[in-house]
């Protein structure tokens, strides 16, 4: 069975920086592209970012672009997600998932954790 947990989040004032984790068990983690995900209670889910199974290219979804950096430590099972220059329309419940491939960030499979929260306000 697999199991995702995210952490991480918090209160950031706009302009800030937070870096998510994410660890993975039950599925062999260095075999999968992963992505990140936010979700507010007006949007469906989104895809942020997805890096590939061994690292290398990293994609980015137009909004987040030059501010979030994804990385991945496959030794250690974990994914992260830098985040700068942080704005209010970044404040979401994010969440990580393995992918089936990096072309499309939507998600690919339903393993989702409870997400950890990001609230970006003054």
């Amino acid at each position: 069975q697999v199991h995702v947990m995210e952490s991480g989040g918090g209160l950031v004032q706009p302009g800030g920086s937070l870096t998510l984790s994410c660890t993975v068990s039950g599925m062999t983690f260095e075999n999968y592209p992963m992505g990140w995900f936010r979700q507010t209670p007006a949007k469906e889910r989104e895809g942020v970012s997805c890096i590939p199974a061994a690292g290398g290219s990293t994609y980015y979804a137009d909004s987040v672009k030059g501010r979030f950096t994804i990385s991945r430590d496959n030794a250690k099972n974990t994914l992260y997600l830098q985040m700068t220059n942080l704005k209010p329309e970044d404040t979401a419940m994010y969440y990580c998932a393995p992918k089936k491939a990096c072309v499309i960030l939507a998600p690919d499979f339903n393993y989702w954790g409870r997400g950890t929260q990001v609230t970006v306000s003054s």
